[in-house]
């Protein structure tokens, strides 16, 4: 689950982490008054979306007078704003946070996020703060610095010290930067564990003229696993960010994505799922969604995955590929039943299946009396699937 930036600096607040003064804004008029209220003369405008880059496609736009903020709030608010993480189609903007501006001295990159090849919470830290970090990866790898945190010690004084120091977050004001910076770390870490982050990210960290440091934008994403222990990041959810199926999807604990091809895949288990779609893509198909009904799917469940792979216009055909382990066989065949006759299915339809009761789901299916495919094994449901998609089957 992702959550805007204001959202984010909220969350920051609550650990006493610096960020600058602002207000969630949802009119051109309210952030004028805004503006108004924060005073000086200086304000910065920002698009309020679930997506990175908003600066390059103009969702970003520094005031220097009250008019200035009427304007941009204006061309800001309703816009599409197109991003390299949005796609094409963009992302409509519905509300817009509203800043102090500030001397900024230096900028600084740092952000916690789960490694799961060594199964720990990295810190990732660099001087390079306002980039992309994938950007300085590939042009200065070496200002890059990484921190793997003991579960069990957690961050240690030692390490925030020393990312604090090989970051450069020393400056006019000596070693006060540089603990402040810790505090920053220390702090930060703390946020990531409690609230069960998968991603905490402040980019960029800044230094100010007057020796401050503070958090000038902040993205968080966290477990949704483990929401069901906070109600309060579950009230920041912010539906109008979220595809519509996806939420649908949610209702009946699916797992849904839409994709961009034409096969309709219904899978059970992530890494299954993930499986059937490169085998689809070998064989020269491309899946129309990610599909994963978990390891319980009931027939309602079943007839519900049908239903929303259903309203994709481009689908040609759908491949059903169940392993049962703990979901039976039998089970899966008989929601595939319920849901084509319920469904009034109008696209081919590929089946395999393996595991618990297979014989017994095989034989629901063959005498079901509708057109079902059965497939043999996953290249021959992937090569039955891309043919149908074609209208060679």
């Amino acid at each position: 689950m992702k959550i805007h930036e204001y959202q984010a600096k909220e969350i920051l607040r609550q650990y006493a982490i610096p960020t600058p003064r602002g207000k969630v804004c949802f009119s051109v008029e309210e952030a004028v008054a805004a503006a108004t209220e924060i005073g000086g003369a200086l304000w910065v405008v920002k698009a309020q979306i679930h997506a990175g880059g908003r600066g390059k496609g103009g969702g970003v736009k520094v005031a220097r007078s009250l008019n200035e903020v009427h304007e941009h709030a204006g061309e800001i608010l309703g816009m599409k704003l197109v991003t390299h993480q949005t796609g094409a189609a963009g992302q409509m903007v519905r509300c817009l946070l509203i800043e102090e501006g500030m001397h900024i001295v230096r900028e600084f990159y740092v952000a916690f996020v789960v490694d799961r090849s060594k199964q720990r919470v990295v810190l990732i830290a660099s001087s390079e703060g306002g980039m992309e970090i994938e950007q300085v990866a590939a042009k200065s790898p070496n200002k890059i610095h990484k921190v793997w945190i003991d579960p069990v010690a957690g961050l240690t004084d030692a390490e925030a010290d020393g990312v604090a120091k090989k970051i450069g977050l020393v400056g006019v004001h000596g070693a006060l930067e540089r603990n402040r910076g810790f505090f920053c770390l220390q702090s930060l870490y703390r946020a990531f564990v409690e609230k069960d982050a998968t991603l905490a990210e402040i980019n960029p960290l800044v230094l100010t003229g007057d020796g401050r440091v503070i958090a000038l934008d902040a993205k968080f994403s966290f477990d949704s696993n483990a929401l069901y222990r906070h109600p309060e990041i579950v009230a920041y959810r912010d539906l109008s960010e979220e595809d519509p199926n996806e939420i649908e999807a949610s209702k009946f604990d699916l797992s849904y994505i839409a994709l961009d091809g034409n096969i309709g895949c219904l899978v059970n288990g992530a890494g299954l799922a993930m499986a059937t779609m490169d085998i689809i893509k070998l064989y020269g198909g491309a899946p129309a969604n990610f599909l994963d009904v978990g390891g319980g799917a009931s027939k309602e469940k079943v007839a519900e995955a049908f239903k929303l792979m259903l309203k994709n216009p481009k689908l040609r055909a759908i491949l059903v590929n169940i392993f049962g382990g703990i979901m039976r066989c039998d089970v899966i065949a008989e929601g595939v039943v319920a849901a084509v006759r319920e469904t009034h299915l109008n696209v081919p339809l590929i089946v395999r299946l393996e595991g618990t009761n297979v014989d017994l789901g095989k034989k629901i299916l063959a005498e079901s009396g509708l057109a079902i495919i059965a497939a043999n094994d996953m290249a021959d449901a992937a090569k039955k699937v891309v043919a149908a998609a074609r209208g060679k089957q």
